[in-house]
């Protein structure tokens, strides 16, 4: 028997037609209601992501940086080329883009929170991450520390001053500068100018007890050496197994120069 002496493949196929011809009619309403000028996007809002706040990020500029990469309608604008666009920006840390039916894009922010000025000019994040942005607006509540050190060591430097500072914090002292050199040597400057030469952390040539447990044993010892010094100490030499030693500027930067002679 054929097809078309079939009354039951007849119907199948009728209803199979009938579906592509419904199918291809919703999906041209959908293209001509999905263009119609309604769902132009008409807003661009930018807020702080939850537990955040905006102090240094120029929502303006996010704004208009939106409007002029925005290309489409609300169904066919792409949010993770509006995202990595808004994510270039200055203080923007992190960005969150969606949209808000029928015609609006919302842009959530993460700010970056200025923890230290950089050797190499950029500032520097509380998570140890290198970012642009103007200084003036980073040290709007004081001034803040230089940290540097070789490439990819942000997050150790910032952390060992972060250590370094609540260390010294008992004797109403704080860090303004924390170096680690391309040797490995460390060094940090506290605000009354007294420099702390630390040196490598792990020397096979000698026994040293850690950094902390060292800068630790000079802040007990503070008081005492103040009274004899009748002075701040110039340098405090941490580099010795056991103890420490007070010294001239005029010394180190001796050694400095003959360090960097060295091969």
């Amino acid at each position: 028997m054929s097809l078309w002496h079939s009354p039951r493949a007849l119907n199948v196929m009728a209803n199979a037609l009938f579906a592509l011809v419904l199918l291809a009619t919703l999906a041209a309403a959908l293209l001509w209601i999905s263009q119609r000028p309604v769902f132009t996007v008409r807003a661009v809002e930018v807020e702080a992501v939850a537990g955040t706040a905006l102090r240094h990020v120029d929502t303006q500029r996010v704004v208009r940086l939106v409007r002029r990469v925005v290309h489409g309608n609300f169904f066919s604008i792409g949010l993770d080329s509006i995202r990595a666009e808004v994510e270039t920006l200055p203080w923007v840390r992190r960005a969150q883009v969606r949209k808000l039916w029928p015609d609006r894009i919302v842009i959530g922010l993460e700010e970056h929170r200025a923890a230290a000025l950089w050797e190499t000019g950029r500032l520097l994040n509380d998570r140890g991450e290198l970012f642009d942005g103007e200084l003036d607006r980073a040290e709007v509540d004081g001034v803040l520390p230089q940290l540097g050190g070789p490439l990819g060591a942000e997050r150790e430097v910032l952390e060992r001053y972060q250590a370094i500072a609540r260390l010294i914090e008992p004797i109403g002292r704080s860090p303004v500068s924390v170096t680690l050199s391309p040797r490995r040597a460390w060094r940090a400057q506290l605000d009354d100018g007294t420099v702390l030469q630390l040196g490598r952390e792990n020397d096979e040539r000698t026994e040293r007890k850690p950094h902390l447990d060292r800068i630790a044993e000079w802040v007990s010892a503070y008081p005492m050496v103040l009274d004899q010094l009748h002075r701040r100490a110039e340098v405090v030499d941490l580099r010795y197994p056991n103890g420490f030693a007070i010294r001239s500027l005029a010394r180190l930067e001796e050694e400095a120069a003959t360090e960097r002679r060295e091969p």
